[in-house]
């Protein structure tokens, strides 16, 4: 579904307010299109199922999240580890707020990670390959040596995971989770400057 269409954008913004206040399990389809001033048969010419509309705003929300992520990777006036530093670390603080600002929007991502799974593995790739577009930049400009720049930003990807699936980290404060990830990031750029020193044969 295009969420370029007016009635479907309509639909998926009430849904949200709803999906905000109530929770995605407490709201109906019915509820959805009164919302809408629309029947409940007709809702169901623009969206099969609840779900479906959850996964349309979940798929706005990561689009809009992945165009900030760009900004980052690609500004040109940072060199690669800044970069990665300030997309690990801003994905951690896009995430967080989730969770504290928008618990009932968290629960969406709960169901939609349990029944549409392959939603979630998109997002991944997505985000991998935002990863090795800064690796690549980091060959290019001396500061990593990386023979396979797409194997490294997956190890990166699973090495920080917990702190972009708020799911993984909802007991900790965002000062704790901060202070993880720096650490982290330590010890994984460590390894990838060691092997940008080693002298290539």
């Amino acid at each position: 579904m295009n969420l370029d269409c007016p009635i479907s954008r309509k639909i998926a913004q009430a849904a949200r307010a709803r999906f905000t206040h109530y929770g995605y399990c407490k709201t109906t389809m019915s509820e959805i299109a009164q919302d809408c001033n629309m029947s409940p048969g007709n809702i169901y010419r623009y969206f099969k199922a609840k779900l479906d509309i959850a996964e349309e705003i979940a798929v706005e929300h990561s689009e809009q999240r992945l165009e900030d992520s760009r900004k980052i990777v690609r500004n040109p006036s940072m060199g690669a580890v800044e970069r990665l530093k300030a997309y690990l670390f801003e994905s951690l603080r896009q995430t967080y707020a989730v969770l504290d600002e928008d618990e009932k929007m968290f629960e969406v991502a709960q169901i939609l990670n349990r029944e549409r799974p392959e939603f979630a593995e998109k997002q991944l790739e997505k985000e991998k390959a935002l990863i090795a577009e800064i690796l690549s930049a980091g060959n290019s400009q001396g500061e990593f040596n990386i023979a396979d720049v797409v194997s490294a930003a997956g190890a990166i990807q699973s090495a920080t995971i917990k702190y972009r699936y708020s799911q993984l980290h909802s007991h900790l404060s965002l000062d704790k989770l901060e202070q993880e990830l720096g650490d982290v990031l330590t010890l994984l750029l460590s390894g990838l400057q060691c092997q940008a020193a080693k002298p290539t044969a």
